[in-house]
């Protein structure tokens, strides 16, 4: 029997989801069909970004209200902390969501990380120095970076919402964009807006191949997941709805989206 392996957040949630809800018969042509949710660890406020770092077999994820960025191997019974701060490195409260969000491995083993507070995209070096990729775009500092996704190239896409100021959208006295943004920033830290055209744009995958930036948008009146075609150079000329979230049963909106080698 395969297991698919989850953060829970409370234990409550482990027994009531041991199972797997099929919708579409054709979620056996991804999952076993005999598979069943595994408990890793629990007692997070909020575990976000999840990521599988292969070469020292670990995950590393977030707590974004705690701050911190923790790792999980096998045969641990808890997971330790990896690094804090992970999103904010002031000194006083600075919102109720001030730490690092999404997650990405590079081709080199370098960690990258959306933090929140701080308002950028910074990485890891293989050496452990921490460094800065983007906190700005045309001298405006960012709004909470959320969610990212490496390209073949290096080329980092990532996703902007106000989720981690303190006033949200309502935000007078740190906001400096006014708007919501998904960026591409090469390796070089030059920035470029994919489209500003999202409310709040969260999730971010790339295709297999490279060519189609998917994006889930995270807003209640408006669930859906876009498609973006990317041009050679990396920019789009605009995208078109991929699916429509909003005839699905329950609350809530997309969030953190993946792509597998299939596409």
């Amino acid at each position: 029997m395969k297991a698919l392996r989850l953060l829970i957040l409370l234990p409550a949630l482990a027994s009531a989801q041991e199972s797997i809800e099929r919708l579409d018969p054709a979620l056996d042509a991804i999952l076993d069909s005999t598979a069943k949710i595994e408990t890793l660890c629990t007692g997070f406020d909020w575990a976000e970004g999840p990521v599988w770092d292969e070469r020292e077999k670990r995950l590393l994820f977030s707590d974004v209200p705690k701050n911190t960025i923790y790792q999980w191997k096998e045969g641990d019974t808890e997971a330790t902390v990896f690094m804090k701060p992970s999103g904010f490195t002031g000194v006083s409260n600075y919102s109720s969501e001030p730490g690092s969000n999404g997650l990405a491995m590079d081709e080199k083993g370098q960690l990258y990380f959306c933090e929140h507070g701080d308002r950028r995209v910074s990485y890891l070096t293989t050496g452990g120095g921490k460094r800065t990729l983007a906190d700005n775009f045309n001298g405006k500092r960012f709004n909470s970076p959320n969610d990212l996704a490496i390209a073949r190239n290096g080329d980092v896409y990532f996703t902007d919402p106000p989720y981690g100021l303190p006033e949200r959208e309502k935000d007078t006295k740190f906001r400096e964009l006014p708007f919501h943004g998904v960026y591409r920033v090469t390796p070089q830290g030059v920035v470029s807006l994919v489209t500003r055209d999202l409310d709040r744009p969260n999730g971010v995958a790339l295709s297999p191949d490279n060519k189609i930036l998917y994006v889930a948008q995270s807003h209640g009146p408006l669930p859906v997941i876009m498609a973006y075609p990317l041009k050679a150079d990396g920019s789009s000329d605009g995208g078109k709805i991929f699916f429509n979230c909003k005839d699905l049963k329950g609350p809530g909106a997309p969030d953190g989206i993946k792509v597998d080698a299939k596409g």
